[in-house]
């Protein structure tokens, strides 16, 4: 449904209280629940203090659902809503999460720096790379870059290959604006000062990403060394038709070393954890790419706390 509940209010015996709307969840577009009410009822069926949520809301995906809550004074209202799948929902609240660090990355940098968080290392969320780093990002002065929580995948090299070219050419056409000769000809280029936020949860070829960003010198590492857990299997046949993942292909660094169980180091430790209101891997991350910059374009924002955060052991989701 969207929605979050406190967990304070129910371990205290209020019931759901809602703490807050995932943003484009179902409750959020249908615009009649709020901060603050309390979910009495679903498609008229009472919410004891010992019922589970989860049994109300069976096959309910994609349906019609009626939700009653009770707002301040007691006054009761209903909202018809559509449930989406567990899967979706994540997605909604992972979205919220991003557009939460890219509101604090621009807070704290006064519009001058952008962010890109990168899920994972599949084919799709390199085209959603391309997308983020277009026009908006294109504008900045520098650009944070979020690995963290990265499960792998194997498209770090395409990815790194975004944030190593340099332009070197202004094409105008005529009529219009100058761009850089690499994206005027549609190759997908950066060109601007970053730094990457990395965690002990990026793992496998978002440790690849992490140790190319390093070997490549593209810029400052800020967070917690990687986990070490990078290894690359394929799948073999089995007789009996199923199949098994041996490993496959040995991964070193140019020095030599084994990735599996080295994790990858960062130039700044920051242990704060990601789940606090505020979030200081980000915070420390904005203010070293702005002390790279040239003088006189380091912002003097004060940090600022988030409302929307990662799932935690404060809320429950429903």
């Amino acid at each position: 449904m969207g929605l979050r509940f406190d967990r304070a209010a129910y371990e205290a015996g209020r019931g759901l209280v809602v703490r807050e709307l995932v943003p484009l969840g179902p409750a959020a577009t249908e615009g009649r629940i709020r901060p603050g009410d309390r979910l009495v009822a679903v498609d008229g069926q009472s919410l004891g203090r010992n019922d589970n949520l989860d049994a109300f809301l069976e096959q309910k995906v994609g349906r019609r659902v009626t939700l009653t809550v009770e707002g301040a004074g007691g006054m009761r209202r209903e909202a018809v809503v559509r449930p989406v799948s567990a899967s979706v929902a994540s997605g909604l609240l992972y979205r919220g999460w991003v557009a939460d660090r890219r509101a604090l990355v621009e807070r704290l940098s006064g519009g001058r720096m952008g962010y890109v968080h990168i899920l994972d290392m599949s084919a799709e969320s390199l085209t959603q790379l391309y997308l983020d780093l277009d026009a908006p990002n294109q504008s900045r002065r520098g650009v944070v870059i979020d690995v963290r929580n990265n499960n792998g995948g194997f498209v770090n090299g395409f990815a790194l290959d975004v944030f190593s070219r340099r332009n070197f050419l202004r094409m105008t056409p005529r009529d219009l604006f100058p761009l850089p000769s690499r994206q005027a000809l549609g190759q997908r280029a950066l060109g601007l000062p970053t730094i990457l936020v990395t965690n002990e949860s990026s793992l496998s070829d978002g440790e690849d990403f992490t140790e190319g960003y390093r070997a490549l010198g593209l810029g400052k590492v800020v967070g917690q060394p990687t986990s070490g857990w990078i290894i690359y299997t394929s799948p073999v046949p089995l007789i009996d038709g199923s199949v098994l993942r041996l490993p496959h292909t040995r991964i070193q660094d140019l020095a030599g070393q084994d990735m599996e169980r080295n994790p990858r180091p960062v130039d700044l430790t920051v242990r704060r954890d990601l789940g606090a209101a505020g979030d200081e891997q980000l915070g420390v991350a904005v203010r070293e790419l702005e002390a790279a910059l040239p003088a006189g374009n380091v912002s003097n924002v004060p940090p600022v706390e988030l409302r929307h955060s990662r799932p935690n052991k404060k809320a429950v989701d429903g």
